[in-house]
C-alpha cells in the first residue's frame, strides 16, 4: 500500500468518480490512476469502486470505509509535513483560504495586506464558492481556512470559531420613497422588489427568516452571490437591494443610498473553520488572529479542544460579547 494510492482514490471520490479530472488534479496520467486503484483493490481483496464496464459507477461500502480512513492518514501526513516545516521554514510556506466574494472583497483585504507585510515569504492561495463548497474544502482538507456565514455548521468535522457580526443595509437609488421614511420597517421592504443574495448565501437565512415570522412574503425578483452584482441592477432600477453593510461604500456607490436596516434583521456572524486535527502553524494562528483579533491561541486552542455541542456552545456564549459589528 503506498500513500500515492490513498490519494489517488481519495481524489477520484472527491472529482465525482471522474478519472481523468482526478490525473489532472494530482499532475498524472489516467492509466496509471487507473492502474494503482486496481493494485490497491488487489492487495486489499475488495473493490474500492464498484464498475460499469470500464466506467466507474459506485464506490462500495468498503471502499467508502477506505476512502474515509485514507483521508484521515493523508491529513496526518499532511500534519507531519507542517510540523518539519515549522522547524526548518518557520516563516515559509502556503495558506489557502476558501471564502464568499463578500468576505474577499470587503473583509479580507486589509487582514491580507498586513498578513503579507507580516510574512512575505508565504503564499496565499484564496478560493471563492458557496458556503457549502467552502465548508467542503475545510472539511477535506484542501484549503486550511474556511471563512464564511453559513452552511459550516454542517460539517462536524470542522473547528468553528466566531469572527464577527455583521447585519444589513436596504439599498435604494438616490430620491428612492423609502429614504423619505423615518423609520423603516419590514413592511415596507416587501412592498418593493426586491435584489439580494442567493439562498444559502451571506446570511440569507436570517433575512428570509425575518419575513416568514412577520407573515410576509419577499418578492425576491433577482439573487446573485455578489454584492457588487446586486447594487449594479438596484441602479437599474430592477428592485431595491438588501446586502451586507460593510459591502456598500458611499464614494464609490454613488447615486445609491444605503438605509440602515439591523433593526429588521437578526445580526449574523461570520465564521473562520478549519479541519479538526489539522497543525496549525504559527503564521496560520498568526492569521486568525489578525482577522479576528479576540480569537487568542489559548481560545482557538479551547476552540480546538470542544468536542461536544455543549462545550461549543459555552465557548460561543463567552466569545459573543467580543464579536465586533461590522
Amino acid at each position: 500500500m503506498k500513500l500515492n494510492q490513498l490519494r489517488y482514490i481519495c481524489e477520484v471520490a472527491r472529482r465525482g468518480l471522474n478519472v481523468s479530472a482526478a490525473a489532472e488534479a494530482l499532475y498524472t496520467s489516467q492509466p496509471g490512476v487507473s492502474k494503482q486503484i486496481r493494485l490497491l483493490e488487489d492487495e486489499l481483496g475488495v473493490q474500492i469502486f464498484a464498475r460499469s464496464g470500464k466506467q466507474l459507477s459506485r464506490v462500495t461500502p468498503a471502499g467508502e470505509a477506505i476512502i474515509a480512513e485514507s483521508e484521515r492518514i493523508l491529513a496526518r501526513v499532511a500534519n507531519i509535513r507542517r510540523i518539519a516545516q515549522d522547524h526548518v521554514a518557520e516563516n515559509r510556506g502556503d495558506l489557502s483560504i476558501a471564502t464568499t466574494h463578500t468576505q474577499a472583497r470587503h473583509a479580507l483585504p486589509q487582514v491580507v495586506g498586513a498578513f503579507r507585510s507580516r510574512y512575505p515569504n508565504v503564499h496565499l492561495h484564496m478560493h471563492q464558492g458557496t458556503p457549502m463548497q467552502i465548508a467542503e474544502m475545510a472539511a477535506r482538507g484542501n484549503v486550511d481556512f474556511a471563512i464564511a456565514t453559513e452552511a459550516m455548521e454542517l460539517f462536524e468535522d470542522l473547528v468553528m470559531l466566531p469572527c464577527y457580526s455583521w447585519n444589513r443595509s436596504v439599498v435604494v437609488p438616490a430620491g428612492h420613497p423609502l429614504t423619505e421614511l423615518k423609520t423603516l420597517t419590514l413592511e415596507d421592504v416587501a412592498a418593493y422588489p426586491i435584489v439580494t443574495y442567493v439562498f444559502g448565501f451571506t446570511g440569507r437565512s436570517k433575512l428570509d427568516k425575518a419575513f416568514s415570522e412577520r407573515g410576509l412574503e419577499a418578492d425576491v425578483v433577482f439573487t446573485a452571490t455578489d454584492s457588487e452584482v446586486i447594487k449594479t441592477y438596484v441602479g437599474l432600477g430592477l428592485g431595491i437591494g438588501i446586502i451586507a453593510s460593510m459591502a456598500f461604500d458611499a464614494e464609490r456607490d454613488k447615486g445609491l443610498v444605503a438605509l440602515d436596516a439591523s433593526h429588521l434583521f437578526e445580526p449574523s456572524i461570520t465564521s473562520i473553520g478549519f479541519r479538526r486535527g489539522a497543525y496549525l502553524r504559527g503564521y496560520m494562528y498568526d492569521f486568525i488572529k489578525l482577522f479576528a483579533p479576540h480569537l487568542s491561541t489559548e481560545v482557538i486552542e479551547r476552540g480546538i479542544a470542544a468536542r461536544t455541542q455543549d462545550e461549543r456552545e459555552r465557548l460561543y456564549a463567552d466569545l459573543a460579547p467580543h464579536l465586533a459589528l461590522r
